[in-house]
């Protein structure tokens, strides 16, 4: 097999916990050829864990690499698109880490140029969707018949309730203040450029959509294809709680997130049919190798209720991503979660904001 050599930007925490990892699983595809990281500390501590020789401060040396063919976007949210644009100037494949980029001309612009570089891959990194039990949803939603309502649940407790006790992860304390400061005008003015001036907790609504909202709207679209319209939205306390309503025609779809300090992760997708259900119910991803299941309720041929659960393999979800990348890349295959994929998200990401203003 062809070893794809990656180039890693953004050393934090969701690299050392869940890509390094599910990159020396798939060792016989992938090899980390090179780090990047705004912080000296990380970048060191890092590098030396994971013996890679090649280190970078700045995402433009790293991408210019002879020994690098792909680069995982993992750094801030408000750098993800400068970032792939320079790795696909540079004719190399890129996965990025939710969210893709901060907006729609953002969106736009890395869609032009993955058009303009057919040759190259780009895949953005919504790791739910590649669950297996998630796919198995997907092929047996003819089954239901007509939909009669749908739902989305994300209720969970702050990621550091999860990695305190189950992770070592290096923190970075030595990132310049003028570089906080920039990183912190740049996500305000692509917030603003977004949804326009708002006020603060409209803007952190629109943060918790590009994070954690992004992996629950987009599985949705993939289970059941892009809503008509968005009927309602709302956000309460401070915007760290949300609830819409999408209009599938024949059926609604209701949305409801929320984030409290109870260490628990309560996210899953439920489609009601006539006579049978299904019921994603994912786990923690900061845990590796947990299962995420597949539960249909069903009515029986005596006219009980019969209820199957499968998990349909051990395994994690970011190195079912990461296969999946690798696959595109050797077969050429555009991502199903590609940049105009994602830009669909965006699209109703500012719809429910717009509503939530009224």
């Amino acid at each position: 097999m062809t070893v794809m050599r990656v180039g890693i930007v953004g050393c934090g925490e969701v690299t050392q916990i869940m890509h390094l990892p599910s990159l020396n699983q798939l060792s016989d595809r992938f090899q980390v050829t090179a780090l990047c990281d705004i912080s000296a500390k990380v970048l060191d501590e890092v590098s030396s864990a994971w013996n890679v020789s090649n280190r970078f401060q700045d995402y433009r040396d790293l991408v210019k690499q002879d020994d690098v063919d792909a680069v995982l976007v993992a750094n801030p949210n408000a750098y993800h698109a400068q970032v792939v644009l320079a790795a696909i100037a540079a004719g190399k494949h890129v996965l990025i880490e939710k969210p893709m980029c901060m907006n729609l001309r953002e969106a736009d612009e890395i869609i032009a140029a993955a058009n303009q570089h057919p040759e190259v891959v780009v895949q953005v990194g919504y790791m739910r969707r590649y669950a297996p039990a998630f796919a198995a949803a997907c092929k047996q939603i003819p089954d239901l018949g007509p939909i009669r309502l749908a739902r989305v649940h994300d209720i969970l407790g702050r990621n550091s309730l999860f990695i305190k006790d189950t992770s070592k992860v290096v923190r970075a304390d030595d990132i310049p203040q003028e570089a906080i400061v920039e990183n912190q005008q740049l996500v305000d003015q692509g917030i603003a450029e977004a949804i326009g001036d708002g006020p603060p907790e409209l803007r952190f609504v629109y943060s918790l959509l590009l994070g954690l909202s992004s992996h629950d709207i987009s599985a949705m679209r993939e289970l059941l294809g892009m809503p008509k319209r968005v009927l309602y939205a709302a956000q309460r306390q401070g915007g760290l709680y949300l609830s819409a309503a999408f209009d599938y025609g024949d059926f609604v779809c209701q949305f409801e997130t929320g984030i409290d300090s109870i260490p628990r992760f309560d996210a899953h997708l439920e489609v009601y049919g006539e006579e049978r259900m299904l019921r994603v119910q994912y786990n923690t991803p900061y845990v590796r190798n947990l299962p995420i299941r597949l539960t249909v309720t069903e009515l029986s041929e005596e006219g009980g209720v019969v209820e199957h659960t499968e998990q349909p393999a051990w395994g994690d979800a970011f190195v079912a991503e990461w296969q999946a990348f690798y696959e595109n890349i050797v077969e050429q295959r555009v991502p199903k979660t590609s940049p105009a994929d994602f830009r669909k998200d965006l699209e109703l990401f500012v719809s429910m904001v717009t509503l939530m203003r009224n």
